[in-house]
């Protein structure tokens, strides 16, 4: 409860029937922003699952799964994905950089999220929605390969304050996926 325009407002927790949400035929159909996710050697499958239920959420072209990054249908991959892995496309690759030079040959932009010489930092990158882009997101120790980043156009790193150099890879995509929703919305909100 608080307190607006002198009147006190009460606030309720919607119903799943009030969410207006789409059938699986309905979001196959709709829009989705011009991103590709690029998981390259992604070995937890809880973070596989939440990346695929994000990229849903937010209506993201594609997830690439590369190297070692399970593919579906996968017990674990589906407890966090919540049915996500039904609706969000996706393709897997041997090697992540087949995948990064499909997308530059098909016109994408590259962007890994890591940190690197000359990287911009998310509160700081602008990307163009008139632009494709795909998102390259790295193993939990090791980060994005080097000949990945090599072959990147850009990358982009999350700042960070605290003791520790890394984000888990399931909210870095998040804040990602996020930051190119603000970019891509109103495409999004056109269509």
């Amino acid at each position: 409860m608080f307190f607006v325009d002198n009147s006190f407002i009460v606030m309720r927790k919607l119903a799943n029937s009030e969410l207006n949400r789409l059938s699986l035929e309905d979001y196959r159909n709709a829009s989705k922003m011009p991103v590709i996710i690029i998981l390259d050697n992604v070995r937890s499958l809880n973070n596989i699952g939440s990346v695929f239920r994000s990229a849903d959420a937010f209506r993201v072209e594609a997830i690439y799964l590369c190297g070692i990054t399970a593919r579906p249908p996968h017990r674990e991959i589906s407890k966090t994905a919540l049915g996500a892995t039904e609706s969000v496309k996706w393709k897997y690759f041997e090697e992540t950089i087949q995948a990064v030079n499909e997308l530059q040959k098909n016109g994408y932009r590259i962007v890994a999220i890591e940190q690197a010489d000359d990287s911009i930092m998310l509160d700081k990158w602008n990307p163009d929605p008139e632009e494709n882009i795909a998102v390259v997101f790295g193993h939990e120790v090791n980060g994005v390969q080097d000949n990945v980043v090599e072959g990147a156009d850009l990358c982009v790193e999350i700042p960070q304050f605290g003791t520790k150099h890394s984000i888990n890879i399931a909210v870095s995509a998040g804040m990602v996926i996020w930051q190119l929703f603000l970019a891509y919305r109103d495409f999004l909100y056109e269509k």
